[in-house]
């Protein structure tokens, strides 16, 4: 299949850092925190070896993965992406760049307030233009319901991430036979955490998932290409 690119100009993000309300991002986060679904809610199936799918069966094909990267000479411009893999190939199907000036600081623990009105944007264009490859999952890099007080439990072929309450976050997964360190796995809304360890394993060519592999290297790639350019 031929990978679809698109590329849209400048924008700005909206607050300054003077009015950005650090109690408002905690409420925000709380909110949605109950909200959260924690298994799987969604129409498509993984396709499984060995058995038939039924004709009017989803089967999960596409799979989107984002990034940004930042100028190295002025940290408020930044370069958002977001790709689109066959889950079959692994290979990119579509593309779509968004250069911005950010205006929000960055402070831990509120990443997602910086930088995900870039990648939603680039996700509700997608949607907009009704593409017939927008993603059914997305795969970011983040900490998703990892919590940093985590405890190992190990079991099978992956480390568990147990926090002191004894709820499971996430887990560490040694993602290929010659990787000898890991990645971390929590889930994000609506799947369950054993269906993204198997999405994850059947994503990996190199030590990360390539959905996300792929917008790291290609968000680097364009900002070292258009340095100039972002700088003006």
């Amino acid at each position: 299949m031929e990978e679809q690119s698109h590329e849209q100009g400048s924008i700005e993000t909206s607050p300054s850092s003077s009015s950005v309300d650090h109690k408002t991002w905690i409420e925000t986060q709380d909110f949605l925190k109950k909200k959260l679904i924690a298994e799987d809610d969604f129409t498509w199936r993984l396709a499984v070896t060995g058995r038939s799918m039924e004709k009017e069966e989803e089967v999960l094909k596409y799979v989107g993965g984002v990034d940004i990267s930042y100028s190295k000479e002025d940290p408020s411009m930044a370069c958002g992406i977001l790709v689109v893999l066959d889950l079959q190939t692994l290979q990119v199907v579509y593309e779509d760049f968004s250069i911005v000036t950010l205006h929000v600081p960055y402070l831990p623990g509120f990443l997602a307030f910086r930088e995900a009105p870039v990648l939603l944007e680039l996700l509700e264009k997608m949607k907009t233009n009704a593409n017939p490859l927008y993603p059914q999952l997305l795969m970011v890099d983040g900490n998703g319901t990892l919590h940093p007080r985590a405890k190992e439990d190990y079991a099978q072929d992956f480390v568990t991430l147990k926090g002191c309450s004894g709820r499971i976050w996430g887990v560490a997964v040694r993602s290929t036979g010659g990787s000898l360190k890991p990645i971390f796995i929590s889930v994000g809304h609506r799947i369950a955490l054993d269906t993204a360890i198997r999405i994850v394993k059947m994503t990996c060519k190199f030590r990360v998932p390539e959905p996300i592999r792929q917008a790291d290297i290609r968000s680097r790639d364009y900002v070292r290409k258009h340095q100039m350019r972002m700088s003006k």
